[in-house]
């Protein structure tokens, strides 16, 4: 039992004394002018198939409204329906997938604002 303590001890120094010439290693490279860091951006030729990838992506956007419009029509039908038949059920049903449908909508619609804006304050930190 002894021993296993020994080598524990041994092995936390170990850590501890490799951790800390880490951190010097690390701070002395800092002060040396190595502090810039790494500069990569985003960019639209490192790859092959980025074009058709675009494409792929702009046609499942173009599919996402489509399917949102022919909810919103769906549920706005059975959200009269249930209105005119006075099945409040029915009637909530219809409202919850306008609501849904509208925001679909708008995401689908916003997509590219909404990753650009988080891709602008990722790049700011």
């Amino acid at each position: 039992m002894q021993a296993l303590k020994r080598i524990a001890r041994s092995a936390a120094a170990a850590i501890t004394g490799l951790a800390a010439s880490l951190t010097v290693g690390v701070t002395n490279a800092l002060a040396a002018g190595g502090g810039s860091g790494v500069n990569i951006s985003a960019n639209s030729s490192g790859l092959p198939g980025l074009t058709q990838t675009e494409t792929i992506v702009g046609a499942l956007i173009t599919l996402g409204v489509i399917a949102s419009v022919g909810g919103l029509a769906l549920s706005a039908v059975v959200w009269a329906l249930g209105n005119h038949s006075a099945n409040p059920q029915v009637a909530g049903r219809g409202k919850t997938g306008v609501l849904v449908s509208s925001s679909s909508a708008v995401l689908c619609g916003g997509a590219m604002a909404i990753v650009n804006f988080f891709f602008n304050i990722g790049a700011q930190i």
